[in-house]
């Protein structure tokens, strides 16, 4: 109240310069304001005191004093944001470190493609990121079965596994978790709470439940004895390690179920395996014990008609060449399914030769010519006068051409014509067969060289002629087609690569 006492208005620096804790400019600015106003006050009084007389020194203190007072309240305000910018690049320098943190300890956690390594990882990093000092596992495989839990005790010990039913507190827990939406703390706030965290001799708790994404939940809890204090964002940081947890525990479990079902295809795979060396075995052994009676009846037969037994009657010699007729078309069938079972075990003919076309369709047409002529159909030849040289097994060449110039003399009606072609186009060696017998319906077309799908009439063959000539085609490099005429006839093709030289 007087000017000798000025001196304590600067005591209002206190305040302002302590409003600096409290991080809010508002309130600074507040004090700043007072402290003004009570300077500019104390000052007018003195000079009322004095008589209306306002001392020069007196008014310049005051002046100092306002001063300090805008000059404290800048220097808070300054301290306040430096403050709030050290808390805010400790906090970002904290979030570092516990991002780091978490994809070290994911990164971990997902180097393993086995279920049971994930979840001992799991374990192992949770209290490593929490800084708990016991962590639990409860992993809920069924309603009817106890479920099994795994606990560490430290980060270096031994995991322990038990299945076991649980205690009313932790089963209480456990459903808790798996119904929350995310993680909780457990504290002793409340009566379950204290009673869960005295059957986990902890002093508090974190508890979330990890979704496996193949029907099993696990629960996770982190227990934090009286010793032991939890990082500050603990709840956060296992909410964030328990969704990594799932993932992990997902891939997992897809690469278990895939091993399981290629374990499945290939036990499935030597099964099929195993069957079809059993069915080749049982066609080689049948093709091998019918072609012997048959060459056996074969030459009986012959040795009779040519009087070797005596003589036989005109009606007795008509039924053995019929017999022997039949006898040649079971060869053919028994030789056609040991060819077929050859190719589909994979045992083709390794032998490769020059084999000269032209020379080999001559020879076919001349060999099934008098077949032709028995049945009234004209078998003719029409190769060019040039060598058409391909290379590879003639016998099985010879085959496939045999089986396409019996199948268009059984489908050409008596007075028909077959003529049997052999050309080079495009680099290859074309021998095409011409009919003018039934025709193919189209229908079945489409299956023509099919396994059972050839023949051109129903119940022509075995349907497995066509289907050898295209596997011998295609294991000679070549390929096969068809083509109808009209109104009737076909024309299939035998197409094999020109090998010069």
């Amino acid at each position: 109240m007087t000017p000798q006492l000025f001196i304590a208005a600067i005591l209002f620096n206190g305040p302002i310069a302590l409003s600096s804790l409290a991080l809010q400019r508002r309130l600074t600015v507040r004090l700043v304001a007072l402290a003004e106003i009570a300077n500019a006050v104390s000052a007018y009084v003195n000079g009322v005191q004095a008589g209306f007389h306002w001392d020069g020194i007196a008014l310049g203190d005051r002046l100092l004093t306002a001063a300090s007072f805008v000059l404290v309240g800048y220097l808070s305000t300054k301290t306040q944001e430096y403050a709030r910018e050290a808390g805010e690049s400790s906090n970002r320098a904290r979030q570092i470190d516990v991002e780091k943190a978490l994809r070290e300890a994911t990164g971990r956690v997902r180097g393993s493609l086995n279920v049971d390594l994930v979840l001992r990882g799991v374990l192992r990093e949770s209290i490593k990121l929490l800084g708990a000092s016991k962590a639990l596992l409860i992993a809920v495989e069924s309603a009817f079965d106890p479920p099994l839990v795994l606990s560490l005790e430290t980060p270096s010990g031994e995991i322990s596994y038990d299945r076991r039913k649980l205690p009313t507190e932790l089963a209480s827990l456990t459903m808790r978790a798996r119904e929350s939406a995310s993680g909780f703390r457990l504290t002793r706030d409340d009566a379950l709470g204290r009673l869960t965290l005295e059957a986990l001799s902890a002093r508090e708790a974190l508890t979330t439940t990890i979704r496996g994404g193949t029907g099993n939940d696990y629960v996770l809890i982190a227990c934090a004895a009286a010793e032991t204090v939890l990082v500050s964002d603990a709840l956060t940081v296992l909410n964030t390690f328990a969704e990594q947890a799932g993932t992990a525990l997902e891939q997992a479990g897809l690469f278990t179920q895939l091993g399981r079902q290629n374990e499945e295809i290939a036990r499935q795979k030597d099964e099929i395996a195993r069957r079809g060396d059993v069915i080749r075995d049982i066609v080689y052994a049948l093709a091998h014990d019918l072609r012997t009676p048959l060459a056996a009846a074969d030459v009986t037969m012959k040795q009779a008609l040519t009087g070797a037994y005596g003589t036989i009657p005109d009606r007795y010699q008509a039924i053995l060449r019929a017999s022997l007729a039949a006898n040649e078309d079971e060869r053919r069938i028994v030789e056609t399914l040991l060819l077929v079972a050859r190719y589909e075990a994979g045992e083709e003919s390794s032998v490769r030769e020059p084999v000269a076309c032209d020379v080999l369709v001559t020879r076919v047409v001349d060999d099934l010519r008098p077949i032709g002529e028995a049945k009234g159909v004209a078998l003719q030849a029409d190769v060019v006068d040039r060598p058409l040289p391909v290379v590879g097994d003639a016998s099985e060449i010879r085959r496939a051409i045999i089986n396409l110039v019996a199948n268009a003399v059984e489908a050409t009606p008596q007075a028909g014509t077959v003529r049997v072609r052999c050309d080079r186009r495009n680099g290859q060696v074309v021998i095409s067969v011409d009919d003018d017998g039934y025709g193919v319906p189209p229908e079945r077309r489409g299956a023509l060289f099919q396994r059972f799908g050839g023949g051109s009439r129903v119940g022509a063959g075995t349907g497995l002629g066509l289907y050898i000539v295209r596997r011998i085609a295609e294991k000679h490099g070549g390929a096969v087609g068809y083509a109808p005429h009209e109104p009737r006839g076909s024309t299939f093709s035998l197409m094999l690569p020109y090998q010069d030289g």
